[in-house]
């Protein structure tokens, strides 16, 4: 299949989706404008729920991808190579991208990864790698990354295990996991996890964040081996 050129891959986004732009604060004075689907209701599939009870959760934008959003902002990439999971539509990817990460973003659903792949062109001007990839079948070329970043990936216990894995079999030798996590249910046994795959997994800093009314705190793992 021929890849599109990221603003042909925006015409292709917008023929098929409602869209919707949504600023993103991810530093002090640096707004990114992401594109998404305008409602993540639309996007429910009743065969994909009965399939794999797959839920379109990526459309949204969450708080914990705000706040991994501006901590990759703040570093220096220096070209280090990052590897997203669960990219959603590419708030996180964006902003690695603007930090000077060699990004390679990821996602379940198809149309994830391509969102994130325009949304880094529109706001930082570079092409990102956008790859489809699944948590219980993991491609075995992904491996050896500096960074593997993921924000809100354990909703559901399940995915515990598999992102331990994942983080075991892509990690490189001296590279550092994060995630953003606003207490979900497969947080409180992700460590474990962690260590059943030779990784330490520790909370650097807890995270207030305001979405609309309400107050988050989102907490931030790091990850090593």
């Amino acid at each position: 299949m021929d890849v599109l050129a990221p603003d042909a891959l925006e015409f292709d986004l917008r023929g098929r989706f409602r869209i919707r732009e949504s600023p993103v604060t991810i530093a002090v004075d640096e707004v990114v404008q992401i594109l998404h689907p305008e409602n993540s209701d639309d996007l429910i599939s009743e065969q994909d729920f009965a399939l794999d009870d797959r839920l379109p959760y990526w459309a949204d934008l969450w708080p914990a991808s705000v706040v991994l959003s501006r901590f990759l902002r703040g570093l220096q990439g220096d070209g280090r190579t990052l590897l997203e999971l669960g990219c959603g539509s590419g708030a996180v990817a964006t902003a690695a991208a603007r930090a000077g990460f060699d990004v390679t973003a990821t996602d379940y659903y198809e149309d994830s990864p391509q969102f994130a792949r325009v949304n880094a062109w529109r706001n930082a001007q570079v092409d990102i790698t956008a790859r489809c990839a699944d948590w219980n079948r993991w491609p075995n070329d992904l491996r050896g990354f500096d960074l593997i970043v993921a924000s809100d990936v354990l909703y559901e216990q399940r995915n515990a295990p598999l992102i331990a894995r994942v983080m075991a079999q892509s990690l490189g030798q001296h590279g550092e996991g994060w995630i953003a996590d606003p207490g979900r249910v497969g947080s409180a046994g992700f460590p474990d996890w962690c260590i059943s795959h030779a990784l330490s997994c520790e909370t650097v800093a807890r995270v207030p964040i305001e979405a609309g009314a309400h107050l988050h705190t989102v907490s931030l793992y790091r990850i090593t081996r």
